[in-house]
């Protein structure tokens, strides 16, 4: 696909997308989400690119909805679908559900709603939805303590792309990869004439490492799923309640997210947790060992009488000892008892091992002093121990839960996607059991049938299923429809307007059974507020005129046109329009008050359609909501001269009834 055929898609668009791994199957499915993660392209964006790409993968003009109220009903309807929607995506991927005039967009659409049908949102698996959003990046991750080192420039510019996350180093013989040793815990030689050569450190040779980036970085895919470790969870959850086929091992995924933090390192392991532990307390419990043995000697001397003659303390002047001669010759026992709480102690408190124990113990040494001090050296070197032996557990153990996760990720990825696909199908699912749907039929233009509806009900207005009065209403060409104030003929009309943006999605509408054709536009003009003046009714008579000329497969819907101007000019304009439209073949229903003298004007027997007042009932008018065809709609006020002329004998109300007949 050139992505710069797309309409709205220009050449640093095209580059954005052009970077993601797959673009023409996200452009294709409407992944919102996917799209949303180039350069620069919001998921509302994307949204409108995906459509580009639809309507051009369908050769679809557009157009269809011709006029601001065909808009708005659209923007309506998809509205409802988008309330019935639990993550951001759906709401946006729906955004790429559009009415079209190309059966194999509406082919398409319909085999996806049909599965959607099939779908069922229960509380579960919309509690689960809620946790699930598009999967992240994790932007740049950079490992300080490793790095990568090679003799070859050329290997130098192909690893820093490779492994971008460790730094690369250039050296020039062995004693520059001893070097390098002494500042990294972990050099890995890319060369294979290091191979054999015996250095301090952490020195790996690994002549394969560009081709295997995951085990010498595991952090690289360790830091994809830990930043969406959250949502991933979500997806499993999704996927259990709505017992979805997964893409990957549900379980592996589960033990290995189980296994790992939110900053990329890995949890649960107690050996690590322990190393992790005496590196962080180290210096706080060699503080605390020190006290022990302090406070312990401390008391012994509290309690020790010492005597000591004039002669030994002149000796011990003259050789210049001080209290540590004493301490040697009077509390040696007391020393080394207090010296083995302090090595015990921080050997407790650390829970180090046998090695690293043996280590701890010179800490303090055997010598009496006071107060008693330990030995940062071995301090030190006890830090470098249990440091060392926390990175080696901890490289370990990411490379293998790294290993253990990279061949999932795609998986990974697939069972977002297919979880927040799901929510895309369950708003359907939802909107369809809401509104009693079906899904529609359409027929071939040669069985003259425009459009069919039985059983529909208006998804736009504001009451209760159960309160909306299902209407039938069928139009084949062109037809008037007439009716009494509130009778209900702007709502058809939305009905038969919502119907067939629906059904040219490529979704189920609201209605028992419709049948209908392909149309190439939908025309619906709202009823005008007030008479217009002469340019806005210049501007309307043209816009007619244009359809007129070109308006075969289209539907036109308009309510009350007579008002752009006087009834009397009204009805001719009308009359007009209709016999244009019906030698075009269009489908056409005009809602008119006007509709007996458009009839007589019209040079071509019209249809009149009438919603028509069965009576008064305590002031309300009783309406049957289903046009009936062929039939002149009475007038309120004909209703109204009716009643009064059955309470009352005056023969002035029968005289009155008489002018409607």
């Amino acid at each position: 696909m050139d992505l710069e055929s797309i309409p709205g898609v220009g050449e640093k668009t095209a580059r954005a997308l052009a970077a993601l791994d797959d673009p023409e199957r996200a452009l294709r499915t409407g992944d919102v989400a996917t799209l949303a993660t180039a350069p620069g392209i919001s998921q509302g964006r994307a949204a409108r690119i995906a459509r580009g790409a639809i309507r051009l993968e369908h050769d679809d003009p557009g157009g269809f909805l011709a006029t601001d109220r065909a808009r708005e009903i659209y923007r309506e309807v998809l509205g409802l679908l988008k309330d019935r929607t639990v993550t951001d995506y759906a709401a946006q991927r729906l955004e790429t559900l559009y009415p079209s005039p190309r059966r194999s967009r509406i082919d398409e659409v319909q085999a996806f709603a049909r599965e959607a049908l099939e779908r069922e949102p229960t509380p579960d698996v919309l509690a689960a939805l809620a946790g699930v959003e598009p999967l992240r990046e994790p932007g740049d991750v950079r490992v300080r303590e490793r790095c990568l080192a090679t003799t070859d420039a050329e290997r130098y510019s192909e690893a820093r792309e490779a492994i971008p996350e460790l730094s690369v180093e250039v050296v020039e013989d062995t004693q520059g990869l001893a070097e390098l040793a002494r500042g990294y815990a972990t050099v890995i030689a890319l060369d294979e004439s290091f191979a054999g050569v015996a250095l301090d450190g952490d020195v790996q040779v690994r002549p394969d490492a560009l081709e295997n980036p995951a085990e010498i970085v595991p952090e690289r895919p360790l830091a994809f799923f830990a930043r969406n470790r959250d949502r991933l969870q979500a997806a499993i959850a999704v996927h259990r309640a709505a017992d979805l086929e997964a893409p990957c091992d549900l379980v592996a995924l589960e033990d290995g997210l189980s296994r790992l933090a939110e900053d990329g390192t890995v949890a649960g392991d107690d050996e690590l947790d322990r190393l992790t532990t005496a590196v962080d307390d180290l210096d706080t419990v060699a503080s605390a060992a020190e006290s022990v043995a302090n406070d312990r000697l401390r008391e012994a001397i509290r309690e020790q009488d010492v005597t000591i003659e004039g002669s030994d303390l002149l000796s011990l002047v003259e050789r210049g000892a001080g209290v540590d001669s004493l301490l040697s010759r009077e509390l040696a026992d007391e020393y080394a008892v207090a010296v083995d709480a302090a090595r015990e102690h921080l050997i407790d408190a650390l829970d180090l091992d046998a090695g690293e124990a043996e280590i701890a113990r010179r800490a303090f040494g055997d010598e009496p002093t006071f107060p008693v001090e330990r030995d940062e050296d071995v301090v030190g070197r006890l830090r470098e121990e249990l440091t060392a032996a926390k990175e080696r557990r901890a490289g370990r153990l990411k490379r293998e839960l790294a290993a253990e996760l990279a061949d999932q990720r795609e998986g990974a990825r697939q069972l977002v996607r297919d979880a927040l696909e799901l929510d895309v199908e369950l708003a359907i699912a939802r909107f369809a059991d809401d509104f009693d749907c079906v899904m529609p039929a359409f027929v071939d233009s040669a069985d003259a049938v425009g459009f069919d509806i039985e059983g529909g009900r208006s998804p736009l207005l504001d009451e209760p299923l159960e309160r909306i009065d299902p209407v039938d209403y069928a139009v084949s060409g062109v037809a008037l429809l007439s009716g009494v104030n509130s009778g209900g003929k702007t709502s058809t009309l939305d009905l038969v307007a919502s119907v067939v943006v629906l059904a040219h999605v490529g979704l189920p509408v609201p209605a028992e059974r419709v049948r209908l054709r392909r149309f190439d536009d939908l025309h619906y003009h709202a009823k005008t507020q007030g008479t217009l003046d002469a340019g806005a009714f210049e501007s309307t008579v043209r816009e007619f005129a244009d359809l007129a000329q070109g308006g075969e497969g289209s539907l036109v819907l308009v309510d009350e046109l007579e008002s752009i101007t006087e009834p009397g000019a009204s009805a001719k304009i009308i009359a007009g329009i209709l016999e244009a439209l019906s030698e075009n073949g269009a489908t056409a229903v005009f809602v008119s008050h006007l509709a007996g003298e458009i009839r007589e004007m019209a040079a071509f027997d019209v249809t009149v359609d009438g919603i028509e007042a069965v009576g008064l009932v305590d002031g309300e008018l009783e309406v049957n909501r289903s046009p009936v065809k062929d039939h002149l709609a009475r007038s309120t006020p004909e209703l109204i001269v009716e009643k009064l002329a059955g309470e009352h004998d005056s023969a002035f109300y029968g005289d009155l009834l008489e002018k409607f007949e």
